[in-house]
């Protein structure tokens, strides 16, 4: 079965949570072990882990709808975005 556009969003959006929740446990186990260093630092929250097309390939989620989910991650920052979504 197909997924629809909606639902491979909704992967593709899980896929991100679970890069962000990953970049978070390097961070915490960066500073855990006394790591403090500025650079190391830097650099985990300079270059996240990525969410990959393999986390939800196996359900149809593509590149193009990682895109489309940062996309509207970015779009709900912003005030006016947000006041849209809620009509929604």
């Amino acid at each position: 079965m197909r997924n629809s556009d909606k639902d491979r969003l909704i992967l593709a959006l899980a896929a991100q949570l679970r890069a962000e929740r990953q970049t978070r446990e390097a961070l915490a186990a960066v500073i855990g072990n006394g790591q403090l260093d500025r650079e190391v630092l830097l650099a985990i929250l300079e270059d996240p882990i990525p969410a990959s097309q393999a986390d939800g390939a196996q359900q149809g989620v593509t590149h193009r709808d990682l895109l489309r989910a940062d996309a509207l991650a970015a779009e709900s920052h912003r005030p006016r975005a947000r006041a849209a979504w809620r009509c929604h």
